[in-house]
């Protein structure tokens, strides 16, 4: 007897068509639920479409709803506002914060983490220690590479230029001295050579990296996996343009 498909929801607030088009490319391995307001996705799915759509108005609410009373088994942002679908999400799993680490890829086919990705994560040395050790376990699991590597402002040449650029790099080398990582200073062209984990020196340099990335350097975002609410829930970016690998990578997480 073959195991029963997984069931994943994923968000529509706008751009409804690459939605559909994501969930209709991967539902012969996995329950795709499209979650939306009333008309929004409902118009773009074709007769005999496998996947299904969910009409509520807060479609947010209803999506992190189900995915926590288990009625989904995973769920993927989509293209729903991030401040009120991650409120919504912090709400429902009683934590004050979201710890999200994004696997990407380069142009030419390399993949890693990082993180911190959100512009208020990852500001603390604790944070960046609790990341490298969640992020190590994704990497082992995706068979990426082990080391872990943590990026500063700036070169060991730099210091003294700025009190900022001091700072970065006194922070970074205290992250690697007691996670064990290497330092890379501001050298992430060498980083993702060796590392499967890099660690920004902030939540705003780690969306900056991102965004530069997938929009500008013709990399890869496949979503960014939410690491401290006990359930699978990928985040991803409104302006991506196909969301089959975030739903895919949800559904590997379950495996």
């Amino acid at each position: 007897m073959s195991p029963a498909l997984k069931r994943i929801g994923i968000g529509i607030g706008d751009d409804a068509g690459k939605v559909i088009a994501s969930a209709r490319a991967v539902s012969d391995r996995v329950i795709v639920s499209c979650y939306c307001r009333p008309a929004t996705g409902g118009r773009e799915k074709a007769p005999g479409d496998p996947i299904k759509i969910v009409n509520h108005a807060e479609p947010h609410e209803a999506l992190v709803a189900d995915l926590m009373s288990g009625s989904i088994d995973a769920a993927v942002r989509g293209t729903l506002p991030a401040n009120q679908t991650l409120s919504a999400l912090k709400r429902a799993a009683g934590v004050d914060h979201l710890e999200r680490i994004a696997l990407l890829e380069t142009v030419d086919g390399n993949r890693f983490l990082l993180a911190p990705v959100g512009v208020d994560e990852g500001w603390t040395v604790a944070e960046k220690l609790v990341l490298i050790e969640k992020g190590k376990q994704i990497a082992k699991r995706f068979g990426l590479l082990q080391e872990v590597g943590i990026l500063s402002g700036g070169r060991f040449g730099d210091v003294g230029r700025h009190q900022q650029v001091d700072a970065s790099m006194a922070d970074a080398e205290l992250v690697a001295r007691l996670s064990g990582a290497r330092h890379y200073e501001i050298l992430i062209e060498d980083a993702v050579k060796t590392c499967g984990v890099i660690i920004a020196p902030d939540g705003i340099s780690g969306n900056l990296i991102f965004r530069t990335l997938v929009f500008l350097g013709g990399g890869h975002g496949h979503g960014a996996p939410v690491l401290n609410i006990g359930k699978i829930f990928v985040d991803t970016s409104r302006a991506s343009p196909d969301y089959t690998n975030a739903l895919l990578l949800a559904a590997s997480l379950l495996d």
